[in-house]
């Protein structure tokens, strides 16, 4: 696949210059800085965030509202249960927040949706065993911006909502005590891209400030905010970088039982972003997406080491599974678009029998990461004729618009213009898949390419163990803060081999200079067939430093590879 590499724009050079010489640093980190568009007076900020940089909770919409209910909850003893979602920011949100509200006295319940039978966020089977267990006071956390017709039910009951989330919301808020979310259209609040359990953490700061409490009675629960915050994929600038800037310091010797036994078990040298979003999120999900999200909540709230180890292992096995289903449903899925040509088509629809619905979105990114084509994944089953799905997006494609313009053929859908997920009657499939087809033909997809943003060119001798060192006051890296990218031009390929029965390429490169480095390409080993030794190339990737049997050497993660021109 052909990917463009762009370059940041030369003007950023002159702010670069000035970054470097106010705060001492490298002339590398500071282009870097300048390519990120982190102004001189914002760097400090960005580099070393403390506690006082977090923006007054009492700024979002309704947050004086939900502290004064949850306030009189905790002085009435009121019976209140928090409904969260069932994927790693909902079970973070909900962890927190009860763990805080227990410390204030107020003993709360749980309610997390199952994946597989009830779907995402409050529905009104779910509202009617909370209603029999006489619950009078709800709080939502990662959902219920959009629940309007069940909030409604659950006043039938007597039972009055909070909710806090960070959602957009649809053009009509529920009526309830109060809505904590950012993406309303009448909010003031300086930052609009908190996870949902940073929504939570807010809560927890905002009663803290009214109580008169230590702000460390909310900091202390920074480490879990920062796995939720992480996992849920949301940008990693202003307040969310100072919540996981400051969380991942606190990790590093994390007094929650549970969090310390998944990281012990996880593999990772480094506890870092990347840690969290390939070692502890996919654990964290796995159970919520084979339907049972409450074995990792009881984990994070476990306060017994060897109960922790049991359900660590539990939760091992459900990975496990997961990994599973998801090879399976790949494997099915890629056959179906090789085997029947559907690479010339715009957009990837496939269905499946038996597919479990809980990892098709996963499947559904590989496909479109593999072909760079948006894709769409259904799963039925022999019995029902009802298939449940999940979709992909590239950039520049707005696959939600497109689903809008047929939601005719649809039991229903939701989402945003990069993913989606979508319900239908098995007997509507091919109509559905033939009009999407039909509408995607104006969006010139075929024309839309992969594009690697080059932080830097650097020659081989640039690169050494300082340099990849110094990139890590860059951290933590995720989106919107994406670990660099550099390019390194004519280097010469002197030893080239596939790994993993052919599936990742391993180099070895050296310069004019004979300077040498190792370099990485995971997913890249079909490549060994198009390059040999003596080739000259182009290489982008990241930059690190790889450990092996106690040997550190800097290599190359290779992102994309080109011939040489020159």
């Amino acid at each position: 696949m052909i990917k463009k590499w762009q370059y940041y724009n030369e003007n950023n050079q002159l702010e670069a210059e000035k970054i470097e010489k106010k705060y001492n640093l490298n002339s590398l980190i500071s282009i870097i800085l300048a390519n990120r568009g982190i102004k001189i007076e914002d760097t400090e900020i960005f580099l070393n965030p403390t506690r006082h940089d977090f923006h007054n909770p009492f700024d979002m919409p309704d947050m004086e509202k939900a502290v004064e209910r949850i306030l009189k909850a905790i002085k009435n003893k009121e019976k209140t249960i928090i409904f969260g979602d069932y994927d790693v920011d909902g079970i973070t949100s909900i962890s927190v927040l009860k763990q805080f509200l227990n410390d204030r006295g107020l003993e709360v319940g749980t309610y997390i949706p199952n994946r597989l039978n009830e779907g995402y966020g409050l529905n009104k089977n779910a509202i009617k065993k909370i209603a029999e267990e006489q619950y009078t006071l709800m709080i939502t956390v990662d959902c219920g911006i959009t629940a309007v017709e069940e909030i409604e039910f659950a006043k039938q009951f007597g039972i009055e909502t909070i909710v806090t989330d960070h959602h957009e919301p649809s053009t009509k808020l529920p009526q309830c005590v109060a809505v904590v979310d950012c993406k309303r259209e009448d909010n003031s609040y300086s930052f609009r891209e908190l996870a949902g359990v940073g929504v939570a953490f807010k809560l927890t700061q905002a009663i803290s400030k009214k109580m008169n409490l230590s702000e460390n009675e909310s900091l202390k629960y920074l480490d879990i905010v920062a796995v939720g915050t992480i996992s849920d994929i949301v940008p990693l600038v202003d307040e969310n970088r100072t919540i996981t800037k400051l969380g991942l310091k606190l990790i590093k010797c994390t007094k929650n039982i549970g969090l310390k036994t998944i990281i012990s078990q996880i593999g990772f040298n480094k506890i870092d972003s990347t840690a969290i979003s390939f070692g502890i999120a996919p654990r964290i999900n796995a159970c919520g997406r084979m339907g049972n999200a409450n074995l990792a909540l009881d984990l994070l709230l476990c306060k017994d080491i060897k109960e922790a180890n049991e359900k660590v292992s539990l939760l091992e096995k459900y990975n496990y599974k997961r990994q599973a289903e998801e090879k399976k449903i790949f494997e099915d899925a890629n056959n179906q678009i090789v085997n029947n040509n559907f690479l010339k088509d715009d957009i990837l629809i496939i269905k499946g029998k038996n597919w479990h619905t809980g990892v098709i979105g996963i499947v559904s990114s590989k496909i479109t990461e593999l072909y760079y084509k948006p894709s769409i994944l259904i799963g039925f089953d022999n019995e029902c004729k009802i298939g449940r799905g999940s979709g992909r997006s590239i950039e520049g494609f707005n696959l939600h618009d497109v689903l809008l313009k047929c939601e005719n053929d649809l039991i229903g859908f939701g989402g945003h213009s990069m993913a989606i997920g979508i319900s239908i009657e098995e007997n509507n499939f091919e109509k559905f898949k033939l009009n999407v087809l039909q509408i995607t033909k104006d969006y010139n997809i075929s024309k839309l390419e992969p594009i690697i943003k080059i932080d830097k060119i650097l020659a081989l001798e640039e690169v050494n163990k300082n340099v990849v060192e110094s990139i890590s006051q860059l951290e933590p890296f995720g989106e919107g803060n994406r670990m660099p990218i550099f390019g390194i031009k004519n280097l010469k390929i002197d030893s080239i081999r596939a790994l993993s029965e052919g599936k990742h390429l391993k180099l070895t490169l050296k310069n004019m200079k004979n300077n040498y480095i190792n370099a990485i390409g995971f997913n890249m080993g079909d490549l060994v067939q198009e390059y040999k030794i003596g080739d000259k190339i182009d290489i982008a990737g990241n930059i690190e430093i790889n450990s092996y049997n106690g040997i550190e050497t800097i290599q190359i993660n290779l992102k994309d590879i080109k011939k040489s021109i020159n």
